[in-house]
């Protein structure tokens, strides 16, 4: 008998069926508890599984919090929805339940690898409906998938199936590095770049260092954090201390945090996941000041690739923002989706009109040639 159900911990289900469901993936079920355990404000964790009998068949992580509509627009759209709400306040904020992670890459759901080909959608569509039921045993409305691959065809095809709009969600970015020697990396990049990168290495370095325990420099790092997070126009999830200490203590040697020092300051970090296969860069937090004298971010980039370089490290994944640099610096791209539907038709209906204005690539050009060039 299928049954399907929902938990409120991760802990509900066994460490090892999960990740069987997500072979080789970093964030594993050790990271979705490290999130878990942080507490971050105003998100709500929910995990949905499929069972036959007591075997899993599959799972997908989800989460619950307020969802402002303006939270992913920039420029001339972000002033204006910024406007509406201050003329209506809380009239772009609406609860929202959505299967995927605010602070994970992507949203894929997780079959086991036992389904056999020909149930594989079924045990997805189950997923989907058990996201509406509880989504409604929970007073909400809105139901979305976040950043689901575009190239994972058989999870984007049930989102359609199940009656979900679509539109563009913020693609990642990733760098293969199959490079010899840093020199090898500079010179398979444009002319301008290679010269302005080589101008980095010659100029004042700052100190680097890698470190698992952090907890003497929480106070710091977090005003790095708050200082970045405050000039970013996308902004999502709030961290804080206990997100990055937990990542560190639960992954161990799977993650590190990468400082940077000039003389006696930290001037900014990087908090990365790593294993022999794939280098994941979650947070680079720093001071804008420094930054611009010592051009941190692309000592930071190049510090990354030269790890990969020696640690035969194939790839480097390098998040969801900066797309003018990370077009420059090399990365190809892979374009997400993001799925949604709210349960009133009237609001749905809206919903439809508005994501023509909040697509994310509206006002952010490198961000639209990165999803134009890789559709």
């Amino acid at each position: 008998m299928i049954t399907a159900h929902a938990f409120s911990s991760i802990r509900s289900i066994d460490r090892e069926e999960w990740n069987g469901c997500f072979p080789g993936l970093l964030e594993d079920w050790d990271f979705y508890l490290a999130v878990e355990q942080a507490g971050i404000e105003r998100f709500t964790w929910r995990y949905l599984a499929v069972f036959e009998g007591p075997t899993l068949l599959a799972v997908v992580p989800a989460f619950i919090t307020r969802y402002s509509l303006n939270t992913t627009m920039q420029g001339i759209g972000k002033r204006v929805t910024e406007t509406l709400n201050r003329l209506w306040p809380g009239a772009l904020d609406l609860p929202l339940y959505a299967l995927g992670s605010p602070v994970a890459e992507r949203c894929s759901a997780g079959v086991a690898r036992h389904v056999p080909d020909g149930k594989r959608q079924d045990v997805l569509k189950r997923l989907l409906q058990l996201a509406r039921r509880d989504a409604d045993d929970l007073g909400i409305g809105l139901l979305a998938v976040k950043d689901a691959p575009l190239d994972d065809r058989l999870w984007t095809d049930t989102c359609r199936g199940e009656g979900l709009q679509v539109m563009p969600g913020m693609p990642s970015a990733l760098l293969p590095v199959s490079y010899e020697s840093m020199d090898a990396y500079l010179g398979s990049l444009g002319k301008s770049t290679r010269k302005d990168l080589r101008r980095t290495l010659r100029g004042p370095a700052p100190r680097i260092e890698w470190r698992r325990q952090i907890d003497d420099l929480l106070p710091d790092m977090m005003q790095l954090y708050e200082s970045t997070l405050a000039r970013s126009d996308l902004q999502f999830e709030r961290l804080g201390p206990t997100y990055f200490t937990r990542i560190l203590e639960q992954l161990g040697e799977r993650a590190v945090c990468v400082l940077y020092w000039i003389d006696d300051r930290l001037v900014a970090f990087n908090l990365m996941l790593l294993d022999d296969q794939r280098m994941i860069d979650k947070i680079f937090a720093h001071d804008l000041e420094r930054t611009r004298e010592h051009n941190l971010y692309a000592r930071s980039w190049l510090a990354n690739i030269e790890y990969c370089i020696h640690n035969g490290i194939a790839v480097y994944e390098a998040g969801q923002a900066g797309y003018a640099n990370k077009l420059r610096f090399g990365c190809r791209f892979e374009n997400n989706l993001l799925f949604f539907r709210h349960r009133n038709p009237a609001l749905n209906g809206v919903l439809k009109l508005v994501k023509l204005f909040v697509r994310p690539d509206r006002s952010d050009p490198a961000m639209a040639a990165a999803i134009s060039e890789h559709p």
